[in-house]
């Protein structure tokens, strides 16, 4: 089968790979459409040290069952699909509890580290788990679905953030996540949603989402729009979709007294926190990670409109285009959201 590979860092190529065969409780899926992740553009210059080469990347997919391993009753080949991210054990205590992102043997599609290595969707075909495997509706495109993973993991920022209703709700970082965060937030019920950035094009995306303000602001410049929005108080949610000192310091700040910052970005692995201003404030630092059994709200809330992923979709491409993609990612050019390749 046709696959981009990652042979070694900075270098993708189209290789011709065995096909893989189905074992027991497994799919063997066609790809139709995966999206490249920034996860994909931080492992393809060896920045995260998660996609050690050779590999084929790619986790945020849909596509078709070609075969059923044995012991598979819920799916059959020609059932389209789109699949979890997350590849858990299913019987650890954290599986038990439905919290399958914390998984005790966790591994994550076409990622390569130096505990587990998984081939992703970046190819004509692969195998997955049929537990983390979903039915997809008729009316949700191979493209819409390949953007499934991505709403997933802001579906649960918000749910882990434990909204009640009618919250004010800053989202930090207007790009793919952020924009997913926005739509989540409302429809769990914000009052208000504000979304800050220094990309103005991303505002003006966030506002056709429904952004009630957008502020091309940062630190205190953003701290000084945040209390005039909110009579100086602050607001009651913050989902901090960067992930860098300066993204979370500025999220404490413009939180309320009692109020809840929500991690979801994680491009830095240390942060200095300001401790003192947590604590006398009383602020709740909450992380998340990935998605635990979000895909099938997700799916609803797109087929809905609640939820649009179609404007977020720069382009779908050949396979064969991926290198060129991985290129204009990585080198930052400006309007790229979602490229999804499709491997037919």
């Amino acid at each position: 089968m046709k696959a981009l590979l990652l042979s070694e860092y900075s270098h993708l190529e189209i290789a011709d790979l065995p096909n893989p065969t189905p074992g027991p409780g497994e799919l063997l899926v066609r790809v139709a459409a995966c999206g490249i992740c920034g996860s994909d553009v931080h492992g393809y210059d060896g920045s995260t040290g998660r996609r050690i080469p050779p590999i084929v990347m790619g986790h945020e997919a849909a596509g078709t069952v070609a075969e059923v391993g044995s012991g598979v009753t819920e799916f059959a080949p020609g059932d389209r699909v789109t699949f979890d991210s997350t590849v858990y054990c299913g019987a650890c205590e954290f599986c038990l509890k439905g919290e399958v992102n914390l998984c005790n043997d966790r591994q994550v599609i076409g990622v390569s580290c130096a505990e587990f290595r998984r081939a992703g969707a970046f190819a004509e075909e692969l195998t997955i788990p049929a537990r983390i495997a979903y039915h997809l509706p008729g009316n949700l495109s191979f493209a819409e679905a390949a953007m499934l993973e991505a709403v997933s993991v802001a579906l649960h920022g918000v749910a882990v953030t434990e909204m009640k209703g009618g919250e004010t709700v800053l989202v930090i970082g207007a790009g793919m996540i952020g924009l997913l965060l926005l739509q989540s937030a409302r429809a769990h019920g914000a009052s208000r949603v504000f979304i800050s950035d220094v990309d103005e094009t991303r505002l003006k995306l966030a506002s056709d989402l429904g952004a009630d303000e957008t502020i091309l602001a940062s630190g205190a410049a953003l701290l000084d729009v945040i209390k005039t929005l909110t009579n100086g108080q602050g607001v009651d949610v913050v989902l901090e979709a960067v992930g860098r000192d300066e993204t979370i310091a500025a999220g404490i700040d413009c939180t309320r007294k009692g109020g809840t910052v929500t991690l979801v970005g994680n491009i830095s692995p240390q942060v200095n926190l300001p401790l003192q201003k947590v604590v006398s404030r009383q602020i709740r630092l909450q992380g998340s990670c990935a998605s635990a059994g979000e895909y099938p709200e997700a799916m609803q809330l797109i087929a809905e409109g609640k939820i649009k992923v179609a404007p977020l979709i720069t382009a779908v491409a050949p396979l064969a285009d991926g290198p060129s993609w991985f290129e204009r990612l990585h080198s930052r050019e400006p309007n790229l959201m979602k490229i999804v390749l499709d491997p037919r």
